[in-house]
């Protein structure tokens, strides 16, 4: 054994370890933080806050516990983990062994133990959720997600839409920031509305999707990562501040993208063109062209992209790819003339808007409205 190879064992060791030390803190701020949550729900239910006339509990709670100098517990902490436990109620299920493991280790006196596990068993069954809507088991969002992850997801009052994010956090390994960005940037209703609900549904409860290019795109895209206005912006920049963001791009992009080329030249008769991104979709096994536009959608675009693919067709493709795709993302759509130009085509062609500022309230209202009028016209 070289000594380099004995340095790399003992570096892949350390961050192992490291991990899992890492992910023990996590679980256990979120046992505590449920269970704090718990015991003030229950305190409340049995009418305990009655007796103290006239003032609000939680008040005086955060003030004996902040005067203790017990951590996070201001009063905007403490109804959080109030919230926490009565949208994850079924976490009880997961408590009893993790309070079993601290008695072990003499972190926690066996009676107190003993009497918190009876009471897990008293939670009355009509805080659950929603018996229809698919969910991953209690113990593998406890394992796989952090108390930030859940203080986003709290915030969440569809169960069905909290249940997609949950999954699509652990699927693509999302942080707590991405996550609220996803969230922010209404992930779920531009692929979920857009689509029908029943797939939305089927891919929480399988944890599958992506089964075919309708599945992967989106309309519109998000890109204020980029950090330019609307005014500011060329299709220069735009691909440059794209490709210095690349994480949050293919954040963008959704699972499954690969960067292959940028400004990718290619000949076609004796005149030299440039495809602005070329990425390649490993589920799907194909290249994915982008052309990137500042303006709104014309015929010119279009041609140009449906140009590009049919080079790519015969050039480009190697045994077990399938044929390439373009997407022209464009800042404007008009829905008539993208039906009318695509329309009879051999190429798969995409048109998408994108957007370089994140959706006000009014704006995210005006969306999910229309949305849901095109799926009910």
């Amino acid at each position: 054994m070289q000594l380099t190879e004995l340095s790399n064992i003992i570096q892949n060791i350390h961050v192992a370890f490291s991990r899992q030390a890492g992910r023990s803190v996590d679980i256990a701020l979120t046992m505590r933080n449920w269970l704090i949550g718990f015991y003030i729900k229950e305190y409340e239910q049995k009418g305990h806050h009655r007796v103290e006339y006239g003032t609000n509990i939680i008040n005086k709670l955060a003030e004996e516990l902040q005067k203790a100098n017990i951590p996070s517990t201001s009063l905007s902490s403490l109804k959080q983990y109030r919230q926490f436990y009565e949208t994850y109620p079924l976490i009880s299920q997961t408590v009893s062994s993790q309070l079993e493991a601290l008695v072990k280790q003499h972190f926690l006196p066996n009676a107190i133990s003993q009497t918190l596990s009876g009471q897990f068993k008293l939670i009355p069954p009509k805080l659950k959720t929603s018996q229809d809507v698919p969910s991953l088991p209690v113990e593998k969002l406890v394992n796989n997600l952090s108390y930030s992850h859940f203080t986003e997801l709290i915030k969440i009052n569809d169960p069905l839409k909290r249940s997609f994010y949950e999954i699509e956090s652990i699927r693509s390994n999302w942080g707590s920031r991405e996550l609220r960005r996803q969230i922010s940037t209404l992930y779920y209703e531009r692929l979920g509305l857009s689509k029908n609900k029943e797939n939305i549904a089927k891919m929480v409860a399988t944890g599958t999707y992506a089964h075919t290019i309708n599945d992967v795109i989106r309309d519109p895209y998000m890109f204020e990562f980029v950090g330019i206005t609307q005014n500011e912006v060329t299709e220069a920049n735009l691909a440059s501040g794209l490709l210095k963001q690349l994480n949050k791009f293919f954040l963008e992009m959704g699972r499954g993208f690969c960067f292959e080329a940028s400004n990718k030249k290619i000949l076609i008769g004796d005149q030299f063109y440039f495809i602005d991104l070329v990425l390649y979709h490993r589920i799907l096994k194909c290249s994915v062209l982008i052309e990137l536009k500042i303006n709104e959608l014309n015929h010119e675009h279009i041609g140009q992209l449906n140009s590009y693919v049919n080079y790519y067709k015969k050039h480009e493709m190697y045994s077990g790819d399938n044929p390439p795709i373009g997407l022209l993302l464009c800042t404007e759509k008009n829905e008539a003339l993208a039906e009318y130009a695509l329309g009879g085509m051999d190429n798969q062609l995409f048109i998408s808007k994108y957007k370089l500022e994140l959706p006000s309230q009014n704006d995210i209202k005006n969306f999910i409205e229309t949305t849901l009028k095109k799926l009910v016209d």
